[in-house]
């Protein structure tokens, strides 16, 4: 919901909110935040509240240090787990110099840019994103332990199931935010859990994916337990993916589905090191539905790009290779520069790979190209990129790739 300023200091009072937090990121998609006394609101909203930019890695230097957070009015939400006297609330920030101009690494910014030129286009993304994380128990301490909340498989109920609870508290958690999530289940792993959401424009689906990280994390230490996104949390087991469901329609009707799909297959080995940015991704892949050849497929989970069964505003395409720990401002960037570089070249979609890779012979596999094999190929692929150096500014592309 857009709000104006007065709109949110009348909020703000209204609702006792006495700490409102300044949410922003920094150059690998960590959230960082600065919280304010509501006095300081006129100031925020005119000129942006400065910080120590030399801090963070990547955003200044001594020699030029301050940054400006600005309030984006959209974003205002309660923090439900923080107390109801003297409310805490949220909003995302951008990131300014302090002559105003927009600073080059701020990732929302670089995500709404790419929504803009699509829709300069003619073409409107969607995005909903299925999300898997593990629950593992604490030891005496409080310290995380590696010994899973339950040992249920996929789709299993209480009591086998001990994350349902947890799951419901984290869902109804995200409705008092205004999220709604379509689904959540238990997976295959031992203390493994998912939460699907619904589609959203792309910088809505990614603060979307942001927050649920925070508020699965508050909620698991609230049940005395630790939250891992981690894309391999246990050796021989399934890792967490973030399947990434994406649609988009253009203005003349046109289906541009093929095209964008086209473009993503086109350059998914360069944008690789965005999508997943720790060395256990690349164990993930190949194994438990996780891909590690560049294809596409109807239905088939063993494919880098799913279409699922699904019709009229349900069409979609899933790309299965992201993990949790990926900035999805900076996944949904490169999806959507991918895709419209698919409908720019005009990219006509390969044949579809009726393949189960996880069967298949060597003679039938080697005839797909593959996804880099470890961090360091996928550094390698994405620093000869020059897709990735159109797309990104080279402050970003740097601290993925040295």
């Amino acid at each position: 919901m857009k709000y104006s300023e007065s709109e949110i200091r009348q909020y703000v009072a209204e609702e006792d909110v006495k700490f409102l937090r300044m949410t922003f990121f920094d150059l690998t998609g960590n959230q960082k935040n600065m919280s304010i006394l509501p006095d300081a609101l006129d100031r925020a909203f005119s000129t942006g509240i400065a910080f120590d930019a030399s801090a963070i890695p990547g955003f200044g230097d001594e020699l030029r240090s301050d940054l400006f957070l600005q309030p984006d009015t959209s974003t205002l939400c309660l923090l439900p787990w923080r107390p109801d006297h003297g409310r805490v609330a949220r909003l995302f920030c951008r990131i300014l110099h302090s002559d105003g101009t927009p600073f080059e690494g701020d990732s929302r910014a670089l995500l709404q840019k790419a929504v803009d030129d699509a829709a300069a286009m003619g073409v409107s993304f969607a995005f909903g994103s299925e999300m898997e994380f593990y629950l593992f128990r604490r030891d005496e301490n409080g310290e995380p332990t590696s010994i899973p909340y339950d040992h249920a498989g996929y789709m299993d109920i209480a009591p086998e199931d001990k994350g349902e609870n947890v799951r419901r508290e984290i869902c109804l958690t995200l409705e008092q935010m205004g999220i709604r999530p379509e689904c959540s289940h238990h997976e295959q792993g031992p203390g493994q859990n998912e939460i699907d959401f619904r589609y959203s424009d792309p910088l809505t689906a990614a603060d979307n994916a942001v927050t649920f990280r925070a508020v699965v994390n508050s909620v698991a230490v609230r049940n005395g337990l630790a939250a891992d996104f981690s894309p391999k949390p246990l050796i021989g087991k399934p890792g967490n993916g973030m399947h990434i469901n994406i649609s988009a329609r253009s203005r003349d009707g046109e289906d541009v589905m093929p095209r964008i799909i086209a473009g993503i297959l086109s350059h998914v080995a360069e944008m690789t090191v965005f999508l997943n940015t720790r060395e256990e991704s690349y164990h993930r892949f190949g194994s438990s539905k996780a891909p590690r050849y560049i294809s596409w497929s109807s239905e088939n989970r063993s494919q880098l790009i799913r279409i699922p069964a699904a019709q009229g505003e349900y069409r979609r395409a899933e790309l299965r290779s992201p993990d949790p720990l990926c900035s999805p401002y900076l996944a949904f960037t490169l999806l959507i520069r991918a895709g419209l570089d698919g409908i720019n070249r005009r990219l006509v979609l390969p044949d579809a790979a009726n393949v189960n890779f996880y069967t298949a012979p060597a003679s039938v596999k080697a005839q797909f190209r593959m996804l880099p094999e470890s961090l360091e190929d996928a550094k390698a692929v994405a620093a000869g990129s020059d897709f990735i150096a159109q797309c990104l500014p080279r402050s970003i592309i740097e601290p993925y790739t040295r």
